[in-house]
């Protein structure tokens, strides 16, 4: 059975008693994340690492699939430039979230703003099938979903439909929070699905669109497609229950509203490791500059060098710290003296180490709390305690 599409009576219907919970905790996640301190220049890292949870997320939801290295070229590659329709799609929902990000905050939601996200979405990727910024003409209906659903129906309603929900956006949406806001324009425009393809890219750039606009700063944007993605499940099923509920948008703001705390509560993380980041390159600087004699240095130039790699590569097999690392040294075994580093660090307690079970690798990564753990009496007892001569501790764990 296909449930049709029928244009809502009233555009945002919920049940504002059930939802209250979810929504006092994502607004106390959002206003968390809007006060926390951090410096502007980690505004474009922080917004690459979203971007890149975005887009990996809302292009899996349709069924894209990419490793690790094909999203990264994506991020950086036009559609053109690569070669899979999912790379390609990848990279088209980069460019459109990166043009988004840079919209004037009062620019309204009509159908042309709408029109060129959906545009933007597939231009490159998907417009062999389907034609950008175009709504479906007569004839040209959509099924999807499972349980099935029709979006409205191509031509003259598809067209009234979408119409109608732009007023809606300029006039009814104004009275809800404006997080109910941008989730309500999600849920619609999902149901509608007033495109031949592209719908649900389009419908989550639109949220993330609207949700830039409730706070948050330097263009950072909060990645609800990641949630979408890792509970795809729950994501379809609360869609399916609010359609078929007659557009009762209870069960979708409960669902989403929780994913928004969710995300604002990751970022927030993601804030607070580059605070502990810049806190552990502030104690590195200091301790490097602590003793004017280089023969008497707690922390010579090329500690300094190895600190910095592995802050910026998080885990790394030691075979790839000594790739990485050879122009650091000018002795005549420079693994020797990369292996007595090592261990000097970890035993200084800036670097951790594992083994990697069934294998011969060690995984080094860098102690982030080293420098809340450690008085500099205890630093400088270390040193003092330390082994003279050859330091291998690791390799014989």
């Amino acid at each position: 059975m296909i449930t049709r599409y029928a244009i809502p009576q009233n555009w945002i219907r919920y049940d504002a008693l059930s939802i209250l919970n979810e929504l006092m905790g994502a607004k106390a996640a959002m206003l968390a994340l809007t006060q926390i301190p951090y410096q502007r220049s980690w505004a474009e890292e922080l917004q690459k690492i979203q971007l890149k949870h975005e887009v990996a997320g809302t292009s899996r939801i349709e069924g894209a699939e990419f490793t690790e290295r094909e999203l990264d070229a994506a991020m950086r590659e036009t559609p053109e430039q690569l070669d899979t329709r999912s790379q390609k799609q990848a990279a088209a929902a980069v460019a459109t979230y990166r043009w988004i990000a840079q919209l004037p905050g009062d620019l309204p939601v009509d159908e042309s703003l709408i029109f060129e996200v959906h545009l933007r979405i597939v231009t490159g990727c998907d417009d062999d099938h389907c034609a950008p910024g175009k709504l479906r003409g007569r004839d040209e209906n959509v099924t999807f979903g499972s349980p099935r659903h029709r979006g409205a129906a191509g031509g003259d309603e598809c067209a009234e439909a979408m119409h109608q929900l732009a007023a809606a956006v300029r006039t009814a949406f104004n009275h809800h929070d404006p997080l109910i806001q941008a989730l309500t324009l999600h849920c619609h425009f999902a149901a509608m699905h007033p495109f031949l393809d592209g719908n649900g890219r389009t419908a989550r750039a639109l949220e993330a669109l609207m949700l830039q606009r409730t706070g948050l700063r330097d263009t950072l944007f909060i990645a609800m497609s990641n949630y979408y993605y890792e509970n795809k499940t729950a994501y379809l099923t609360a869609l399916n229950e609010t359609w078929d509920r007659n557009h009762d948008l209870t069960p979708f703001l409960k669902f989403a509203l929780k994913g928004i705390e969710s995300q604002c509560q990751r970022l927030f993380a993601e804030i607070r490791q580059q605070v502990a980041k810049a806190l552990y390159r502030n104690t590195m600087t200091d301790l490097f500059g602590r003793l004017q004699s280089p023969r008497k240095r707690v922390m010579s130039a090329r500690h300094v060098q190895i600190l910095n790699l592995l802050l910026d590569a998080g885990e790394i097999k030691l075979a790839d710290i000594s790739g990485n690392t050879r122009q650091f040294y000018s002795v005549k075994n420079p693994g020797k003296a990369l292996v007595r580093d090592l261990s000097y660090l970890i035993q200084l307690g800036a670097l951790d180490v594992k083994k990697l079970p069934d294998e011969k690798w060690f995984l080094f990564s860098i102690n982030l709390d080293w420098p809340t753990q450690i008085t500099e009496t205890e630093f400088f007892k270390r040193v003092k305690d330390m082994p003279k001569g050859k330091i291998y501790g690791f390799l014989s764990e």
